[in-house]
């Protein structure tokens, strides 16, 4: 009987792995909404209650994880992708902050910084949230403002912040101490042993309160002047980036040795733009553009679909080396190639997404060992050019900062945020990736924002990345990257994952998990995955370690061994698959399926 049992576990690995879920997978008729925390997935299960689309619902969590501080604030960044019924395409949602006026590259350097700092006032770009929120809403939505907002206004006067962030905050008190503002928010118990909030504890933002309600009162009075719901919600928009709440966060940035002045937030704005997309077996995906890392998956799946995958074995040493190496060139290129497409030079996606040069960077992997020493590619052949940047990817090798002392460096590689992902009857899907203003935060003066820390990912010297050099008006290359799928034209997955420099990583092999290997989208959540740390860090110092490897500590000894025998250095954690929520639609049942992974506190709730 065991004998049977056990040839039986060996044919059906998917159902056996399918018992063992921590948690079920959700099933919605009408519905689903997830996000990092459970508060935040109620605020948009009542906003589909009260008859808004996936977009108002999107927009709700989005406002209430930001108040939450689920490793994001109010001044942080927001990056979507948002499928539209009625058009059957997926646009694209820039949000994402611009370094301010003075922040060049030699205003860093003359302070003997080799890159823009992680914390403090410095650390900022222009809030993004706020604006992403608001045109995703006037653009997308059906509800008004004031209705999406309320949930996270309700949180603001006071709500119990769980275990996670109140630890943080606690952890954190003496950098939050740093700032003129921060301490009032933060630390309610000023003087004693402990100064953060008790988890449980009722924690108030009386003064981001305030700033959501002059949001609120904009709106409205746009409305009574008989403006329409959108126009009324640009005028909420345009009293943040414009008006009072504008000038409260310039003023207290400045007096804390900020750079953002009114100029840059009546400056910015919000771009709604074409995604990039490549198919793998047929399969539309669908990625943000070189202002993230959202190509680099892309790119994986060009290289990866030229490999029988399935025959090599879901995390079999073969199928893990195969991963490593072709995530290793991919994110080479990032390193080197991606930064804001509005800015010059013009990066060469063409080439990078080239099914070609897929092919090319594939050619020198060497099945049995791993390559410490991988470089970024040259794609500009294969879109009829010549790389201008020659000379500095010849000596990019010299540039890469390779971290010797782990003091830190995993913390600042899985530096997170949270994911949002929605979806409705009507056939609105939305998957946001929004980061940002994390604790701990710089509070701007009276306004209750935390600002930003986004500017740490710029670069300083050209040789590292010629696309990503720091400069005013310019957004930095964020590690924020959701995804979508199309199949025969329609949805067929929506998916989005916290944790920095591993998210394109966790989003590939949860894809690979359901095309390849038959997995539901909870069993994909869930599942081991490897992550590199190969790669050039987005945060901190940017450092990175050759040949490290992080494996799900159930990973077989056998396994083990043949990758020790291919050159990896073993890091072994119980949880390394996200946290990635997702969606799959069930068209021959008409339904949604979603996942919500157990890393963390995701939650999911569907009707």
């Amino acid at each position: 009987m065991r004998s049977l049992l056990f040839t039986l576990l060996l044919l059906f690995p998917m159902t056996a792995f399918g018992q063992r879920t921590a948690k079920p997978v959700l099933h919605g008729r009408h519905w689903v909404a997830i996000t990092g925390k459970p508060l935040g997935a109620t605020a948009g299960a009542a906003i589909f209650q009260k008859g808004g689309n996936a977009v108002d619902a999107a927009c709700a969590m989005l406002a209430a994880t930001s108040t939450m501080w689920d490793v994001l604030s109010w001044g942080g960044e927001t990056q979507a992708l948002i499928y539209n019924p009625h058009t059957g395409k997926v646009v694209g949602i820039n949000a994402l902050g611009v370094a301010p006026t003075g922040a060049t590259a030699d205003f860093f350097k003359e302070k003997g910084m080799k890159y823009p700092p992680e914390f403090g006032p410095l650390a900022a770009v222009t809030p993004g949230t706020p604006g992403g929120l608001m045109v995703m809403l006037a653009e997308y939505g059906t509800m008004r403002l004031a209705d999406v907002l309320a949930p996270a206004m309700e949180m603001a006067e006071g709500y119990p912040i769980e275990a996670q962030t109140a630890d943080r905050i606690e952890r954190e008190k003496e950098r939050i101490k740093q700032w003129k503002y921060s301490p009032g928010v933060f630390l309610p118990h000023l003087g004693e042993e402990r100064e953060a909030p008790y988890a449980g504890e009722i924690f108030r933002q009386p003064d981001l309160r305030n700033t959501l309600q002059k949001l609120v009162d904009a709106e409205a009075a746009a409305l009574a002047e008989g403006k329409t719901r959108k126009e009324a919600i640009y005028a909420a928009y345009d009293r943040f980036y414009r008006g009072d709440i504008a000038e409260e966060l310039v003023r207290a940035v400045q007096e804390e040795g900020g750079l953002i002045t009114m100029e840059d937030l009546a400056n910015w704005q919000v771009h709604i733009e074409e995604p990039v997309m490549t198919t793998y077996k047929g399969i539309e995906v669908y990625k943000l553009t070189s202002w993230v890392q959202g190509p680099v998956m892309l790119q994986m799946l060009n290289m990866l679909e030229n490999f029988d995958l399935k025959a090599m074995g879901y995390n079999s040493a073969r199928y893990i080396h195969t991963l490593y190496q072709v995530m290793n060139r991919a994110f080479a290129d990032r390193d080197f190639y991606y930064g804001d497409p509005y800015f010059p030079p013009e990066e060469p996606l063409e080439g990078l997404l080239s099914k070609e040069y897929a092919k090319a960077r594939i050619r020198d992997i060497d099945p049995e060992k791993n390559d410490p020493a991988v470089k970024p590619g040259d794609p500009y052949p294969f879109q009829g050019g010549t790389n201008p940047y020659l000379e500095y990817l010849e000596r990019w090798a010299a540039a890469t900062p390779v971290q010797t002392d782990d003091a830190g460096f995993e913390d600042d590689f899985y530096a997170g945020t949270t994911s949002i992902e929605a979806t409705d009857a009507e056939g609105w899907v939305v998957s946001v990736t929004p980061s940002g203003g994390w604790v701990p935060a710089v509070i701007a003066g009276r306004t209750g924002v935390g600002l930003s820390q986004r500017m740490q990912s710029f670069v300083l010297d050209p040789a590292e990345n010629p696309f990503n050099v720091v400069e005013p008006g310019k957004r930095p290359r964020a590690t924020l990257t959701p995804g979508m799928a199309l199949k025969d034209g329609k949805p067929y997955l929506s998916f989005a994952v916290q944790g920095g420099d591993s998210q394109d990583q966790n989003l590939l092999q949860f894809f690979l998990n359901v095309v390849e290997f038959g997995m539901n989208v909870q069993e994909a959540a869930e599942a081991a995955n490897i992550n590199s740390f190969q790669l050039k860090g987005s945060f901190g110092q940017h450092e990175s370690r050759p040949g490290r490897l992080l494996i799900q500590e159930a990973t077989p000894p056998w396994v083990r061994k043949e990758l020790r025998a291919m050159g990896y250095e073993l890091r072994a954690a119980e949880r390394t698959s996200g946290p990635i929520n997702a969606l799959f639609f069930d068209w021959k049942h008409g339904s949604f399926w979603g996942g919500s992974s157990h890393h963390g506190e995701d939650y999911g709730i569907a009707w």
